[in-house]
C-alpha cells in the first residue's frame, strides 16, 4: 500500500469537509443531493474552496449534486479533479458547461472515457496516491480540497493523506438505513489503522441545529 508523509510534501496539503446528520450518515439510502443544510453551512463550503489550488470530487457526488467547482469572483479559479473508476461521466453535466479551472480526471479503473469527454479534460489513470503527487510535483498544487463523496474520502484515508477535515453535524435531520452512506462510504470494513486528529474548530449554531467543527491531523 502507499502511504504518503506530509512532511515530504510528494503530494498537497489535503483538506475535506461534509455534513452528518445527528445519526452519522451524510445522505439518505436514495442518496439525497447537498443542500440539506443551512445556508451559514453553504456559506463555509464557498470558503473553504477560496483557500485551496484546486477541488477533487467522486463521480457520483459530483453528478447528484451536479457541480461546477467554482469559486464565484476568483481570478484565478482552481483545478477541477474528478475521480471515477470507468471514467463514464456524462459531457452534459454542468461542471463541463462552466468556464472556469482546468479540469483533470482520473480513472483508476477500465478507461470508457468517450472522446467527447477525453476533449474536455486532461486524463490520467493508476491510483490515487500516484495522482496527488502528480498534482503537486507537475502541476503546482499545494493545497487540495475534497468535497466527497465518501467513498473518496475513505480513500484519502486509506492512504492516510488527509490533513485537516470540517464538519458540519446537522443536529436537524435524522437519515437513518444501514445503506445510507457515512463520511468514509456504506459502512463495511474498519480502515488499515486509526488516524489521530485534533479539535481545531468548535463553533456551535443552536439558532440553525446545526455545529461547524475542524479537526486537524496529528502526526
Amino acid at each position: 500500500m502507499f502511504h504518503v508523509q506530509t512532511h515530504q510534501r510528494s503530494r498537497p496539503w489535503i483538506s475535506t469537509n461534509f455534513a452528518i446528520s445527528a445519526d452519522g450518515k451524510i445522505s439518505c439510502t436514495g442518496r439525497r443531493p447537498s443542500g440539506w443544510t443551512s445556508r451559514a453551512d453553504h456559506a463555509r463550503l464557498m470558503s473553504l474552496r477560496e483557500s485551496a489550488d484546486a477541488l477533487i470530487v467522486g463521480r457520483g457526488t459530483l453528478e447528484a449534486d451536479r457541480m461546477t467547482l467554482t469559486v464565484p469572483g476568483k481570478p484565478i479559479q482552481p483545478l477541477r479533479c474528478l475521480i471515477s473508476r470507468t471514467g463514464e461521466i456524462p459531457t452534459g453535466q454542468p461542471i463541463f458547461q462552466k468556464p472556469a479551472g482546468p479540469i483533470h480526471l482520473l480513472v483508476t479503473g477500465n478507461d470508457r472515457t468517450t472522446p467527447a469527454l477525453r476533449a474536455l479534460c486532461q486524463t490520467h489513470h493508476g491510483s490515487l496516491a500516484g495522482f496527488l503527487e502528480t498534482l503537486a510535483t507537475r502541476h503546482g498544487v499545494c493545497r487540495l480540497h475534497c468535497e466527497g463523496g465518501g467513498g473518496l474520502i475513505r480513500s484519502l484515508a486509506e492512504i492516510d493523506a488527509i490533513d485537516e477535515f470540517h464538519l458540519t453535524l446537522a443536529g436537524h435531520t435524522l437519515f437513518g438505513g444501514l445503506q445510507a452512506p457515512t463520511a468514509t462510504g456504506i459502512p463495511a470494513d474498519f480502515l488499515p489503522q486509526s488516524l489521530a486528529f485534533t479539535l481545531s474548530h468548535f463553533e456551535p449554531r443552536p439558532d440553525l441545529g446545526e455545529c461547524f467543527l475542524s479537526y486537524r491531523r496529528i502526526q
